[in-house]
Formats: structure tokens, C-alpha cells, sequence
């Protein structure tokens, strides 16, 4: 195991929240992770909150110190997480998929979501929190949420969420390493190879509306890469577009 011992709470608000405040107080090991089985004030991406039934699912976030990395390419940060899910959601079901910038989708329903919450020293990333919830066990959703799942309403399966973290965790440790290396190329060119709607025209939405699209590249910024049906190049960063379901 090339990571600390995963630390366990019982119900937390947040378990972003709780390991900044763990690290604030004393620097701890790169890689620690805490998970919970209940947050009382889980976070999505947009300022959403993150719907869980209390012990169903897996929630976790973890630790690393990038100084290595440059503040224009933390996207990387945000693949890595996305390939290790990928990576150890698909040993249990076909059709999983990462849609920009970070969440992983079974076909067209969401089944975890990321945070990644980075503070900047000049202009390297001197720590990143990453924060997931995996719909592991959850039969029913009750929040407004378009199109949640869990991996059990797929595969009809329960799931240990310890065991889940285990796996995940060693993933993340292998590409934090890639990372590390200056693999940034096999990263990025993996990333691709998992997206979501990454064949063919499909509707998506920004401020001037409806309209259809193929996939073209991500760049190293994280820029999503778009070229619609008139045959014009269309780029946008994070909450610049969102794609109609």
C-alpha cells in the first residue's frame, strides 16, 4: 500500500472540510484519505450539495502536496482522480465513462461526483483536496438530482465501501505517480480515451443556447474543445457549457 491507512468518521459534514481542517492544524502524509458514511454537508461541484443516504455510499476525500505542478495545469489533478474511478468502477460494470470535467457517468446516469478544492503558493498548487461520493448501495434518490444511479441499482450487487476505498486509493497512488514522472501526455491521452460523448453529435448548452456538437480535444488548461454542426471550433472552461441529457 503506498498510502497512509485511510482514517474513518462515523458522520462528518464534510470530508473536504474535515481533512482541510486536519491538515491546517499539522501537515499530514501525502495521500491520507478520510471517508465517512454520512455527510451532513456534502459538497458538489456549482455550490450543489451532494445527495447520500446515511451508510450507503462511499465518501472520501484525500491529500497530495503538488508543488511540482503548475497552477495552469491542475486539470491533471482532476484526471487522475477521474481515471482511478473509471479505472475501478469498470471491474464491476461495462459503460463507464468520464463526462468533463470530472464526473463518472454509467451511460447517461451519474455515479460519483469530485470536488477538488486547491490552494496556490506563487504560481504552483502547494496542496489539493479531492472530495468524491460513489453511489455505491443507494436504491432511491429523493433530491432533484436529473439522473443519479448507484452501482448497486446496476448490477443488482452490495458493495463494502472500505473495499471500494482500498482500490480507488491504490489507482489514485499509481497515476499520482505517473503524475510525478511527468507522464502528463499518457494521462491526458487515458483522460480522452474514457469521455463521455466522445463519438458523434450530441446537444449541449452555453450562454447563447442549444446546439449540436462533436468532441475535439481537451486542452492541458482543462478547455473543453467543441466543434458544432457548422463546422466552427467552440471552447469553454469549467460551467462555460453543459451538455443537454
Amino acid at each position: 500500500m503506498n498510502y497512509p491507512e485511510p482514517i474513518f468518521l462515523q458522520k462528518t459534514t464534510s470530508t473536504n472540510t474535515y481533512l482541510a481542517g486536519l491538515c491546517d492544524r499539522m501537515p499530514q502524509p501525502e495521500l491520507t484519505c478520510v471517508y465517512t458514511s454520512y455527510q451532513t454537508s456534502g459538497r458538489g461541484q456549482r455550490g450543489n450539495s451532494w445527495e447520500s443516504e446515511p451508510g450507503a455510499n462511499l465518501l472520501f476525500s484525500f491529500v497530495v502536496y503538488p508543488s511540482f505542478l503548475e497552477a495552469g495545469r491542475q486539470f491533471f489533478l482532476s484526471q487522475i482522480t477521474a481515471l482511478a474511478l473509471t479505472n475501478v468502477l469498470s471491474d464491476y460494470t461495462e459503460d463507464i465513462c468520464i463526462k468533463w470535467p470530472n464526473d463518472i457517468y454509467w451511460k447517461d446516469k451519474k455515479l460519483c461526483g469530485t470536488l477538488i478544492e486547491n490552494d496556490l503558493t506563487g504560481t504552483s498548487i502547494s496542496r489539493s483536496i479531492s472530495g468524491t461520493g460513489i453511489n455505491l448501495n443507494q436504491t432511491q434518490f429523493l433530491s432533484d438530482a436529473p439522473n443519479p444511479v448507484s452501482l448497486t441499482q446496476i448490477t443488482g450487487q452490495t458493495y463494502n465501501p472500505t473495499d471500494i476505498l482500498h482500490q480507488v486509493m491504490q489507482r489514485i497512488s499509481w497515476y499520482y505517480r505517473l503524475l510525478q514522472d511527468g507522464h502528463t501526455t499518457e494521462i491526458a491521452e487515458r483522460y480522452k480515451r474514457m469521455l463521455y460523448r466522445k463519438e458523434g453529435l450530441h446537444t449541449y448548452r452555453d450562454c447563447e443556447g442549444s446546439f449540436l456538437a462533436r468532441f475535439r480535444d481537451i486542452e492541458p488548461s482543462g478547455r473543453l474543445v467543441l466543434e458544432d454542426s457548422n463546422g466552427q471550433c467552440r471552447k469553454y472552461l469549467f460551467k462555460e457549457v453543459t451538455f443537454e441529457l
